[in-house]
């Protein structure tokens, strides 16, 4: 636990040293809310009450980008070799990496709260411990998304170019940039197979529709166990010294990492009510944007 606390802290440190860490977990973040807030929500409350959900699930996917890349930036250089030296393991540093990423992304999500709220006076934040849930377990998820990038890329070259093919469609595809509804039915059906649109949705139910934890539990569930597998494929495919080679079969590893959101996608297009729920909240915001007397809906 010593060494977990000490290697978060130092970081932590580093982390807030790194550009393109603080561009896509503070700028790129901020940057969204006001563009979503003042240009497609109009300033109105209940507009921007909707699109808390993409801005705070954009917030927690961009860290997946800062932190892989963090990471292999260390092995180039060196400093995970330094770290090796110290009694640690390598589940030790992957977790010291994901936590940091954790607590050093929570002051950015106050930080878009207290502007919703006090900039456009969004008074109603549904159930705030259900998105506070959808949060932290995203956090973790997509944090643990990085650690398999910077696992199986051996340059930063290599880490910017998957990066790229992962966050288009992560945010194009999942209603994190366009509402989901607004998506043509075969993009709607691609969605459903992406962690990032139970991240929009989740969030987006939670704090528009006052959702509770246990209505949305089985999008919190995919998410946690897609955290716990993708940090044990990280743990077994980290390498300290940049000279060491990945396994043959170490892309397998990692490509195995989405089964829970193919099962889960199959689920969605049977029996799931995703894109309905989706529907429904871009229908009730239209609605009452049309309609300013109609009461925006509460807990």
């Amino acid at each position: 636990m010593t060494n977990l606390v000490t290697l978060t802290r130092v970081r932590m440190m580093l982390a807030l040293r790194n550009k393109m860490f603080f561009f896509f977990s503070v700028i790129m973040p901020l940057g969204f809310f006001f563009l979503y807030a003042g240009v497609f929500a109009k300033g109105r409350p209940d507009a921007v009450r909707y699109f808390l959900g993409p801005i705070l699930a954009l917030n927690v996917m961009g860290s997946f980008w800062g932190l892989s890349a963090t990471l292999v930036t260390f092995r180039e250089q060196g400093i995970l070799r330094r770290f090796h030296v110290a009694p640690v393991t390598a589940s030790d540093m992957l977790a010291s990496s994901v936590l940091a990423n954790f607590v050093l992304t929570l002051p950015t999500v106050i930080v878009i709260l207290a502007l919703a709220r006090f900039a456009y006076h969004v008074h109603d934040f549904g159930n705030i411990l259900a998105a506070f849930l959808f949060i932290c377990v995203g956090t973790v998820s997509f944090g643990s998304l990085g650690l398999v990038v910077a696992s199986i890329t051996n340059t930063m070259q290599e880490t910017q170019v998957l990066n790229q093919l992962l966050w288009l469609p992560l945010i194009f595809l999942s209603g994190a940039t366009v509402p989901l509804p607004d998506l043509p039915k075969m993009v709607q059906g691609v969605a459903v197979f992406l962690p990032a649109t139970f991240l929009v949705t989740g969030i987006q139910q939670a704090t528009y529709f006052s959702k509770s934890s246990l209505d949305l539990i089985v999008y919190i569930l995919a998410l946690a166990f897609w955290a716990v597998l993708s940090f044990f494929v990280s743990s077994q495919l980290f390498r300290w010294e940049p000279e060491t080679k990945i396994p043959r079969n170490a892309k397998l590893w990692a490509l195995a990492t989405i089964i829970p959101f193919v099962l889960l996608g199959f689920w969605e297009h049977g029996k799931g009510s995703m894109v309905a729920e989706a529907q429904a909240a871009y229908k009730a915001v239209n609605q009452r944007a049309n309609d300013p007397a109609q009461e925006a809906p509460k807990n």
